[in-house]
C-alpha cells in the first residue's frame, strides 16, 4: 500500500505546479491533480516554493486550511469514483454532483463524509465503514 509522508505529498503537488508553469508533460495522475490545483487558485502560493511548503505548519491552531490535505482528499475521492470503491460511491457522487450543479461542490460535501468515516474508524479502532460513507454521501 502506498503511504506517502506529508513531505512526499507536498513535494508531489509542488512538482506538479512547477511542471505546469514550465509547460512540461504530466503523468496521468499528475494531470488529475493539476485539474484540482487549477480549481483552487487560492492555494497557488502554497505550491510555488517547495522549501516553504515543507516548512509550513498547517496545525488546527493556525486556523488555515491545509491545501495539501484538501487536494489529497480531492484525489482520493476522484480515485474512489473512478474504481467505484467503496461500491456505490460513483453513483452517489454523480447524483450529488447533479444536485449541487458541480462536481467540485460535491467533492467538498463528500470530504465531510470521508473525514467522518476516517475519524469514526480511528476512534473505534476498526476498518473504515465504506457502506456508511456512501450512505452519508447519498444523504447530502
Amino acid at each position: 500500500m502506498f503511504n506517502p509522508s506529508s513531505d512526499d505529498v507536498r513535494r508531489f503537488f509542488c512538482e506538479i505546479y512547477r511542471k505546469h508553469r514550465a509547460s512540461e508533460l504530466l503523468t496521468p495522475l499528475e494531470a488529475i491533480a493539476l485539474d484540482w490545483i487549477v480549481q483552487h487558485p487560492e492555494y497557488e502560493n502554497a505550491f510555488a516554493d517547495v522549501e516553504a511548503a515543507l516548512a509550513r505548519d498547517y496545525s488546527v491552531e493556525g486556523g488555515q486550511a491545509n491545501p495539501f490535505l484538501h487536494l489529497s482528499m480531492h484525489l482520493t475521492i476522484a480515485e474512489q469514483v473512478s474504481i467505484d470503491q467503496p461500491t456505490g460511491i460513483r453513483a452517489a457522487c454523480l447524483a450529488l454532483s447533479q444536485r449541487k450543479g458541480s462536481e467540485h461542490d460535491a467533492h467538498h460535501q463528500i470530504m465531510e463524509c470521508l473525514g467522518q468515516m476516517i475519524w469514526n474508524a480511528q476512534r473505534a479502532g476498526l476498518p473504515p465503514d465504506g457502506a456508511s460513507y456512501v450512505e452519508c454521501v447519498r444523504k447530502r
